[in-house]
């Protein structure tokens, strides 16, 4: 089962991207440094080799909050993303998990539902001819392959709740899954993830969804 909220609050949120911040400066800083070192010392061997390595350390150091930086820029500066922007899945037992979370699991619908349509029209709902009951093994079995963390799954009310960890700085999102009938056995499917913590996600909650739908679809042999 999930744990409850991990103290991330605001303030330490703040304090990871000063970090980040910082680790960028001071890897721009080295990379400087190095060269400089190079083009007046001209050293060799085993000194040119550290100076080299120190130089490769502080593009890395760099390269990651830059790049966040310039997708944070393309991105639209929301963190919820629902496939049904008109009548998203609702969080349900995940709700008491994140009380007091900057972010509230409530849909803030329609400013949300319009820069999300507006940067990610690919996001839909899908559907499939497998039944309701496949297609809920197929997910749940999804989410304990791809390490989220389940939280309550409901064949019953047709729901799925599951917290996937962020690489970088191990933040939590929230998933919700809505599995209703269709004709014919078939399932309608719909997705929600959110960020409880950060105004945008860097694109991270739509990539989520358009990955799990992708391996979904492979998984269920569903042709693009």
């Amino acid at each position: 089962m999930c744990s409850t909220w991990p103290a991330v609050a605001t303030s330490d949120l703040g304090q990871a991207f000063a970090i980040r911040r910082w680790c960028a400066y001071g890897g721009i800083t080295a990379v400087g440094l190095a060269i400089f070192t190079m083009l007046w010392l001209r050293p060799n061997g085993l000194s040119l080799l550290v100076l080299l390595v120190s130089a490769l350390a502080g593009l890395m150091a760099f390269h990651l909050p830059y790049r966040q930086q310039q997708i944070a820029a393309q991105v639209p500066p929301i963190h919820d993303i629902s496939i049904n922007t008109i009548n998203p899945p609702q969080f349900v037992a995940i709700v008491p998990l994140r009380a007091g979370s900057p972010n509230p699991p409530k849909y803030d619908r329609p400013e949300t539902a319009a820069l999300q349509h507006e940067q990610y029209p690919d996001i839909m709902t899908h559907g499939y001819v497998q039944s309701p009951q496949q297609v809920f093994e197929a997910i749940t079995g999804m989410i304990a392959d791809m390490g989220w963390e389940m939280v309550d799954a409901s064949l019953a009310d047709g729901r799925i709740e599951a917290t996937a960890v962020t690489r970088w700085f191990g933040f939590r999102d929230d998933g919700v899954f809505r599995l209703q009938a269709g004709p014919a056995n078939s399932t309608i499917m719909d997705m929600r993830s959110k960020s409880p913590v950060g105004r945008s996600d860097i694109g991270v909650n739509a990539n989520r969804i358009r990955t799990f739908t992708a391996v979904l679809n492979d998984r269920l042999m569903v042709s693009s």
